[in-house]
């Protein structure tokens, strides 16, 4: 594989910085995620770290080198992610479970396959043009399918930041999946929260990516949200990549060509016990540490578990 990779987050006119972000990949499969942590709910950080986290772990289990079916893998993943978070909540017997949106893409063999939960963003963009994105799942969206609102309202509505769907729910999430999207050089994907396209428009998406490489484009968009959005603005996170692109030279781009067998290459963090305590918690070190060695257990048990095709 031969692509161009890029990602940034910044905190905006909040307190901290909810979303998380990471990618991975072997000599044939590439994964890419973006969360972002819901703050209307306790600790969306921890519940955006979790699913980063846990789909990052079972990407590098199952990922030798490619992955046997990419849409099984995001659905099964998200959903243990959704599992993880619902787990964190029982064991530090919080009130409420932490919440967080989703969205991941594979790229293997030439093609992409997303996944994503909630409202954050995909954008697939060719020659400067947005040929496909995902769909929110918020309640704007919903009126629009059902033809009470205008699609020009999606970015400007009052209700456009209501979700019906998202990780840590005491429902069970819905993972919409793309089908097999096959790439040609110099396509780029692009993902990012709602920090971001709900400052600035398509246009400005599709032309940061018309004439500038991935690792220019990416800190443009997140600088004009901000500047968009002012005190007001929400974290800004966005990750892109450009396969095969015509920006990739020896000191920017990636080529896994040399990559041995069973290799991976990740920026995902593993989760640290601090990271698992809770401030104030009544759990003890010990307790803790279960806490963690239970869900690295459901990780591995998912991976036995998930059916083969």
């Amino acid at each position: 594989m031969r692509f161009s990779i890029y990602q940034e987050s910044k905190k905006g006119g909040r307190k901290s910085n909810q979303d998380r972000m990471g990618y991975c990949f072997t000599r044939d499969a590439l994964l890419m995620i973006v969360a972002d942590g819901m703050g209307g709910h306790l600790q969306g950080d921890m519940a955006a770290q979790i699913a980063v986290q846990t789909i990052g772990s079972l990407f590098q289990q199952q990922a030798t080198t490619t992955l046997k079916s990419p849409q099984r893998f995001l659905e099964s993943a998200i959903l243990d992610a959704h599992r993880q978070i619902l787990h964190y909540r029982a064991a530090n017997k919080l009130a409420e479970s932490p919440r967080t949106t989703i969205v991941a893409c594979v790229v293997q063999s030439g093609a992409a396959y997303w996944a994503h939960v909630g409202d954050s963003r995909l954008y697939w963009v060719r020659t400067g043009e947005i040929i496909a994105q995902t769909r929110d799942h918020s309640k704007i969206q919903s009126m629009i399918l059902q033809g009470l609102a205008s699609p020009a309202e999606i970015d400007t509505h009052p209700d456009r930041n209501k979700l019906f769907n998202c990780l840590g729910s005491p429902e069970v999430p819905t993972v919409e999946l793309s089908r097999k999207m096959t790439l040609q050089p110099g396509d780029t994907l692009f993902l990012c929260t709602d920090g971001l396209w709900s400052a600035v428009s398509d246009q400005a998406i599709s032309s940061a990516f018309a004439d500038n490489t991935v690792m220019r484009a990416v800190p443009d968009l997140i600088y004009l949200a901000l500047m968009e959005a002012g005190n007001e603005a929400d974290n800004v996170t966005g990750m892109a990549v450009s396969w095969e692109g015509a920006d990739l030279n020896d000191e920017q781009g990636v080529s896994t060509v040399a990559m041995p067998l069973g290799a991976i290459t990740t920026t995902i963090d593993h989760l640290r016990p601090s990271q698992l305590e809770v401030p104030h918690s009544p759990m003890t070190d010990s307790e803790i540490e279960r806490a963690i060695d239970d869900i690295r257990a459901s990780i591995r048990t998912s991976n036995k578990l998930m059916p083969k095709v």
